[in-house]
């Protein structure tokens, strides 16, 4: 129930808490340790649940299996941090930005490559011997799902839990799919059970396996929300954290 000088403000699947107050159902909450920084902990609500989820909870991603993860932004990068921990013996990155592949390289992807590059799913087929067990649809778009069904090996899954405009739809080759035995499957916040996930997840943000404050742009404060968003547009901006 949000509302600004006493009148209702919508916000987003009746959860989103850009406010001094909030009212919660028990059942919505999730104790954390204390010693967690608080500009960290914010992102276990959302992105970091999607992504990591996405990798060790929705796929099961295992060792020794090889991952592709295309889109970069905030649960993109979760989801590549949660392949690691899962212990993927490789991590491919997919992004148009440059700067986001840099920054994809520096939390453990083994290779990157340039959607731009219309020889990217051959590139990855190639670096691969073949493809990959896992594609990752995390850009919300309907050519990055596409793009994920062509890395993968035969026998291979695609997850995505991008959110494309409501109407949007997709073509696929049927017998492609069949032949090669492959799959689609949808993530919803990363098939996460928040009481069981959030701390789990937590843990190994402490002990260092999950490094989910590099995926920190910045913090600003309420009053500046507006130019917060209008800073999403900014490649570089990957999570930033509204402060109080």
């Amino acid at each position: 129930r949000l509302s600004r000088e006493g009148k209702f403000i919508a916000h987003y699947s009746g959860i989103s808490c850009f406010a001094e107050y909030a009212v919660m159902a028990r059942s919505s909450l999730v104790k954390i340790d204390a010693a967690v920084p608080l500009v960290d902990a914010a992102m276990f609500g959302c992105a970091v649940q999607t992504g990591v989820g996405a990798a060790v909870n929705t796929a099961g991603v295992r060792p020794g299996d090889v991952v592709a993860v295309v889109g970069l932004g905030g649960v993109g990068l979760s989801c590549m941090l949660g392949a690691r921990v899962a212990g993927a013996q490789r991590i491919i990155a997919v992004d148009l930005s440059d700067e986001k592949l840099g920054l994809a390289r520096q939390l453990g992807a083994t290779d990157t490559f340039n959607a731009s590059d219309p020889d990217c799913a051959k590139g990855v087929r190639e670096a691969t011997g073949g493809g990959v067990d896992y594609a990752f649809e995390m850009a919300g778009s309907i050519k990055a799902l596409a793009l994920c069904l062509e890395l993968l090996t035969r026998g291979g899954s695609v997850v995505t839990a991008g959110l494309p405009p409501a109407a949007a739809t997709y073509a696929l080759n049927h017998s492609n799919l069949v032949g090669d035995e492959k799959a689609i499957r949808g993530s919803y916040m990363g098939s996460c059970v928040p009481e069981r996930d959030v701390p789990a997840f937590i843990e190994l943000y402490k002990q260092g396996r999950l490094p989910i404050d590099r995926l920190r742009s910045g913090t600003l404060p309420l009053a500046d929300i507006n130019a917060g968003f209008d800073r999403l547009a900014d490649v570089a901006a990957v999570r930033q954290i509204v402060t109080f």
